[in-house]
């Protein structure tokens, strides 16, 4: 399942954690079009040979490796793939894999095993696959890292205060690892997804039997983030047109934290800070 197979030379080696579905996916797919190496680590099988025969037939190259990344044995599967598959190179690493799930409707009714799973699945794997990883971006004097935040990290969130806990450190670890290793010629980023029609989260869910033309007051844009909508932001942070960007948390939200509690009236005309006004 792992030949490494191309139709043209491989230009970059890129690493994304929860690779194969939803965001992840469109990362994976996005790269792989570009003629990348991918190392797509997930934990659905099924979905990750899909992303990988999709990724094969655009023209790029896939190694999967499966497992849960907030498993040890799963972090040094990876370490020994890219020393295998990819002579121990890797220039971007995307830390995508995160969810708000399992949570209790309130912190005061959350179990400590709940903050526990939450604080490996959104915070503990970006810095041991990081820290795996790093060094030899630092050997080779370069090389880009673009971790997936939430804009529930900038704005509160009831019923998820541990997951936005977790993001916003995502964030904050991504600006003072970029201030240490920018001397290496390194560039840390982060998206800050919201809204987004996913497999994990789908419309279909969100909007929860309601009026799907309601989104329009809910989203300044207009409509639920698509996969590659968030995919395009983590290729450009990843590439030399942000050669001068580092430090950064990009939302990728279709407008939702700068309306910032904001409603676009029903009938269109004008905006509200009363949702039941809307």
């Amino acid at each position: 399942m792992n030949d490494v197979v191309a139709s043209s030379p491989i230009r970059r080696h890129v690493v994304v954690t929860g690779g194969a579905l939803g965001i992840g996916g469109a990362v994976s797919r996005r790269f792989g079009a570009e003629g990348a190496l991918v190392v797509l680590v997930d934990i659905d099988e099924v979905g990750a040979a899909t992303a990988r025969a999709e990724i094969v037939a655009a023209g790029g190259a896939c190694i999967v490796v499966i497992g849960d990344i907030t498993d040890d044995e799963t972090v040094s599967a990876l370490g020994a793939a890219v020393d295998e598959h990819a002579d121990g190179r890797v220039d971007v690493l995307v830390n995508n894999v995160g969810d708000f799930r399992p949570a209790k409707a309130v912190f005061f009714k959350s179990p400590p095993e709940q903050w526990e799973r939450l604080h490996k699945l959104n915070y503990w794997h970006v810095l041991t696959v990081t820290h795996l990883l790093l060094p030899g971006m630092i050997e080779r004097g370069s090389g880009a890292i673009v971790n997936v935040s939430t804009v529930e990290a900038f704005r509160g969130i009831p019923g998820n205060a541990v997951y936005s806990g977790y993001n916003a450190a995502v964030s904050a670890f991504t600006k003072s690892l970029a201030v240490e290793v920018a001397g290496f010629g390194i560039r840390v980023n982060a998206i800050a997804p919201d809204l987004a029609d996913t497999p994990q989260t789908p419309a279909e869910l969100m909007l929860a039997g309601r009026d799907p033309e309601l989104i329009k007051s809910w989203v300044p844009l207009g409509r639920f983030g698509e996969p590659d909508d968030y995919a395009d932001v983590v290729a450009f942070l990843a590439s030399d047109a942000a050669r001068f960007v580092t430090g950064q948390t990009i939302p990728v939200d279709g407008g939702t934290l700068a309306a910032s509690g904001w409603y676009r009236k029903a009938h269109g005309r004008g905006w509200t800070n009363m949702p039941d006004h809307a």
